[in-house]
């Protein structure tokens, strides 16, 4: 069920789209996936995004949840394991450091592909944040921040690694996966093999 555009329901369950017996993670789910279609950023509306975050803080203080506000750095509960540790080495920051020619929302997928295919994803905040552990030598840890521009997106890069990789090599590495992506009317989506 979509979205409920128009007058707002007194059901905050059912603006998002959900029924009776619906959870808490339900909820962040529905926010998460409506928020897809209502932001501006996407063609949607500020007016759209404010019924879908009251929508759910609504629905989540019904079920006794915690409503969080938004954090720009992950939050603390966050384990502090090898895979989630952003290295202790040098840390350099690209600002701006490229740019990608889709709206936030689809230069946030480019960059989540991209990602997963240099190594593995930490934490995200889509449209607007993504962190990574790149995996090939030399490994780092990366922060990418995605920025509105003009009708598409600048990135700006923060990377930190033990192995001496620079902001440089880890940029270029994200150039080189975008550029190899299959940018369809659908968005982005890794190429097949030929």
């Amino acid at each position: 069920m979509a979205f409920r555009r128009g007058r707002p329901s007194s059901d905050p369950f059912a603006e998002l789209g959900l029924g009776a017996g619906a959870t808490a993670d339900d909820v962040r789910r529905a926010r998460q996936r409506l928020a897809k279609r209502a932001h501006p950023d996407v063609g949607g509306s500020a007016a759209e995004m404010q019924r879908v975050n009251a929508a759910a803080d609504e629905a989540l203080r019904l079920l006794g949840a915690t409503v969080e506000a938004p954090t720009i750095d992950p939050p603390a509960t966050r384990p502090d394991t090898p895979e989630t540790r952003r290295p202790g080495g040098r840390v350099g920051r690209d600002h701006p450091s490229f740019t990608v020619e889709a709206l936030p929302a689809e230069a946030f997928e480019a960059i989540l592909i991209a990602a997963s295919i240099l190594g593995d994803v930490v934490d995200d905040d889509p449209p607007y944040r993504l962190e990574a552990h790149l995996t090939d030598a030399p490994r780092a840890w990366c922060r990418l921040d995605i920025v509105p521009d003009g009708g598409g997106s600048t990135v700006s890069l923060t990377v930190a690694s033990d192995e001496g990789a620079t902001v440089n090599q880890v940029r270029d590495r994200f150039v080189v996966e975008l550029n190899r992506l299959d940018w369809t009317d659908d968005g982005p989506r890794p190429r097949l093999p030929s």
